[in-house]
């Protein structure tokens, strides 16, 4: 239930100080009661749930009694005022018809264009190179080498590529070979447009490695997956016709 405050009128001179001491002390007293309404939710599911993952945060949704669990960075449950019941599932705003949990993980998962592991990639430059964006592909990808093929269309850009061997065994070896290559955007557009295979290299590969956990933690499940330099995020192949649209649309 909303609470509302009246605030009477006051003679000239009158001060307003006792009446803004109340408030705060109604404020502070709301606060305290809200933090202790999400340690009693932490105290009661981590007891009765040694397995749970440690808890990030705890905050209230827009649905009355309900509170957010995050933990893991970005993975989420819900859970009522006690902590009684876990739910782990979709929260949706019929009226808004929005998906809140998934604007949750959106918000969560965002990642700024600068704070993208670059040292860890290298570049595919066409043209003047001027537009910026990056990839996160595994060579083993059928859709990341049909994405590639349609890149060849796209001009003045520079391609930050970040191996991701998610897929096989296998997709480290080739990433390892890939990175570990005189040339390596050569032997990358090599093998995803021309199937031609990366010879056998080695070499200090702990980027590959730096990479995958970068991904986990920012929720990558798939590849390829774009990161324009506005930081907007697409999951997925899309034509080229699309990645000229965003890449024009996009502001650092």
């Amino acid at each position: 239930m909303p609470l509302f405050f009246f605030i009477p009128s006051t003679p000239t001179g009158t001060t307003m100080k006792p009446i803004k001491t109340l408030l705060l002390a109604l404020i502070a007293t709301f606060s305290l009661g809200a933090l202790a309404q999400e340690a009693a939710i932490r105290k009661n599911l981590t007891e009765r749930l040694p397995n749970l993952p440690k808890i990030d945060e705890i905050r209230k949704t827009p649905m009355e009694g309900v509170y957010e669990v995050r933990v893991n960075h970005s993975e989420l449950f819900y859970t009522d005022a006690e902590g009684n019941y876990l739910i782990q599932g979709t929260m949706i705003d019929t009226k808004a018809r929005v998906d809140l949990t998934e604007q949750r993980l959106e918000k969560l998962t965002a990642i700024a264009f600068k704070d993208l592991p670059l040292k860890d990639a290298f570049t595919v430059v066409r043209g003047n190179g001027k537009r910026q964006m990056a990839v996160f592909e595994d060579p083993n990808c059928g859709y990341c080498k049909r994405f590639e093929r349609d890149l060849l269309k796209i001009d003045n850009v520079t391609v930050h590529v970040l191996l991701y061997p998610i897929l096989s065994a296998d997709s480290g070896e080739k990433s390892r070979n890939i990175w570990c290559a005189k040339d390596k955007g050569k032997t990358f557009i090599d093998w995803m447009v021309n199937d031609v295979t990366p010879p056998a290299a080695k070499c200090d590969a702990a980027a590959v490695a730096r990479n995958f956990e970068f991904g986990k933690k920012a929720r990558i499940t798939g590849t390829p997956t774009i990161i324009f330099a506005d930081g907007s995020r697409v999951p997925g192949a899309i034509g080229a016709d699309r990645v000229e649209k965003l890449l024009s649309e996009a502001k650092p």
